[in-house]
Parts: C-alpha cells; structure tokens; sequence
C-alpha cells in the first residue's frame, strides 16, 4: 500500500489516463498504429470500468454528483 505523506503527492495520481495515453490520443507522440489502437482498446475498457464504479460513487451522494459535472462540463 502506498502512503502519501504530504497532500501534493497524492495530487500527483492520475485520471483516467496515464501521460503516455494522453500524449498518443492528443497525437504528441509518435506510435505505430497497432501501438495507437492497442491504447484506444485499453481506454475504452478503462471508460468502461468507471461506468462499474459510478455505483459506489452514487452510494456515496456528492462524489457521483462530482463526476457527472467534471464529465459533462463540456456537453453544454
């Protein structure tokens, strides 16, 4: 298990993509397109696997309502 001892380590944890991710589907780095579709198939499951935690996001109360406004923010 990993400790964080101070508050900006753990600021430091990633979304939903690593900075590698986010650097192929923003096109910043050059990859083989096997390489590039392997990373979108990754992703999806990824997507996937946050929709599996919206449940207990909701049990909670405000952290679903968090995630639906952080996601949703652009579709207005």
């Amino acid at each position: 298990m990993i400790l964080y001892d101070s508050p900006d380590m753990s600021d430091e944890r990633r979304g939903i993509l690593t900075e590698g991710e986010r650097e192929i589907l923003l096109g910043d780095r050059d990859v083989s397109d096997n390489h590039y579709y392997t990373t979108v198939s990754r992703v999806r499951k990824k997507i996937r696997r946050v929709g599996e935690d919206l449940s207990a996001l909701e049990a909670h109360g405000e952290l679903a309502d968090e995630l639906r406004s952080v996601v949703c923010e652009n579709e207005e």
